[in-house]
């Protein structure tokens, strides 16, 4: 963090009315901010943790429900619910399950940070792209927890910063100047929007700093892998 910088607001209501606002775009740009490396990305996250069995899966900060439909894809037989607390990011997930013939994922409106579910009830709690998001990144990360069956795995697949020094601060040039120009141009909302992604990225825990916290909020053995020359990093806790 530098001198005088305003923490990045992720007030409920602020970060609700965001992901309402750019909705639509929401897909094409994460795949265009990506290079399309993000559906790269969310395979690497179903074959690390992969179902086993019939438990169900829930995908938390689902948005337009793309991991939940990669664990559907490899799941066999076991329910999908993907849960999101921006009712337009779901409507968009329905529309996609409509599409995907046979899909039978179920979308509800909830907040990662009181989900609606009983005690150890998944097989895998995951969120892509989300926890960053969420106003208290603990308070998520325990409620997944909560969730997950003993010896069931969550998953996070979140953004970070390249660990090469050199890659680090072109990236983070990138990041800070071009990045919110091209997000604005496409999704024509608030400034908002795109100067809250790279702060949410450069402000928010990772690596080992993350892997404790998800220790602490109970899991076990959990390992990391940097993607993609570290512009993503993907962990798996062991409940």
């Amino acid at each position: 963090m530098g001198h005088g910088q305003m923490t990045v607001d992720k007030s409920g209501g602020r970060v609700r009315r965001m992901f309402g606002e750019i909705s639509p775009r929401y897909d094409f740009l994460n795949h265009f901010l990506s290079g399309g490396t993000d559906i790269y990305w969310r395979w690497r996250a179903v074959r690390m943790a992969p179902p086993v069995g019939d438990a169900p899966i829930l995908d938390v900060c689902t948005g337009t429900g793309d991991l939940a439909f990669s664990y559907e894809k490899r799941a066999q037989g076991a329910a999908v619910i993907g849960s999101d607390f921006t009712h337009e990011m779901l409507v968009l997930a329905n529309k996609k399950r409509e599409a995907a013939s046979g899909s039978r994922i179920e979308f509800l409106e909830a907040d990662a940070q009181r989900l609606p579910f009983a005690d150890d009830s998944f097989q895998i709690v995951s969120v892509a792209f989300g926890l960053r998001n969420v106003a208290d990144t603990m308070q998520g990360l325990q409620e997944m927890t909560r969730v997950c069956q003993p010896g069931g795995k969550v998953v996070v697949l979140e953004f970070s910063m390249p660990e090469n020094r050199l890659f680090r601060s072109c990236y983070r040039w990138y990041f800070r100047h071009i990045l919110p120009r091209i997000g604005q141009l496409l999704a024509r909302n608030s400034q908002f929007a795109y100067n809250y992604l790279p702060q949410s990225v450069s402000e928010f825990a990772q690596g080992e700093t993350l892997a404790t916290m998800m220790k602490q909020a109970g899991l076990a053995s959990v390992i990391y892998k940097p993607l993609t020359f570290g512009i993503a990093t993907l962990y798996v806790g062991t409940k």
